[in-house]
């Protein structure tokens, strides 16, 4: 078989023990946990709206010192470099919420961000926003566990949704199937060389 024939297979191999859409949705639409404007999802990792975001005092109270936006410099979000100042390590994405948009290539950036953020800065907070968090912070929290904890996209969303309800839509959910793939992939790929 040629290489390219047995990197076929093992995507092949792979994909089928990635949840489908359906199940993920499935998953997803069956938590009952109540949406709040906040919620520790990981030791030090929140996942907080455009509420928490945008309120110092909270911000403050959550003794928040890194701020990863999803929505940077759309309308919907006034938070930027400028208007964190010094005392907020800032990161910033513009991420539409459409099946259309390409998130993915944030994935292993911001999961890099994210883990500086959680070891470099002594465990202080880090808060990923967009305008109620269902959607793209949540993808890229979920890319972080798989990326930095090695969770399958399964394991993530079921940590996940332990602590916040959630939605991603069913674009980012395609592209994160894709990463379970990938990492799956690299991970394993040694057993069948």
């Amino acid at each position: 078989m040629s290489e390219d024939g047995q990197k076929l297979s093992n995507n092949q191999r792979f994909q089928s023990a990635t949840p489908s859409i359906k199940e993920l949705e499935y998953v997803l639409d069956n938590c009952r946990i109540e949406l709040n404007h906040g919620d520790e999802v990981w030791p030090n990792l929140y996942i907080g709206d455009i509420s928490v975001a945008h309120d110092k005092e909270k911000r403050r109270k959550l003794d928040i010192t890194s701020v990863l936006n999803a929505t940077h410099s759309t309308w919907e979000s006034k938070g930027d470099h400028a208007f964190y100042g010094q005392e907020i390590h800032y990161y910033g994405i513009a991420a539409e919420d459409s099946t259309d948009f390409n998130l993915g290539v944030h994935f292993h950036p911001t999961s890099d961000y994210v883990n500086k953020a959680l070891t470099a800065l002594n465990g202080k907070y880090i808060v990923s926003l967009c305008v109620l968090c269902e959607s793209r912070s949540i993808a890229l929290v979920l890319a972080y566990f798989m990326i930095y904890h090695y969770f399958s996209l399964a394991d993530a969303v079921q940590s996940v949704v332990q602590h916040r309800a959630v939605l991603p839509n069913p674009g980012f959910l395609k592209q994160l199937q894709d990463l379970d793939v990938e990492l799956q992939y690299k991970t394993n790929r040694c057993e069948f060389i």
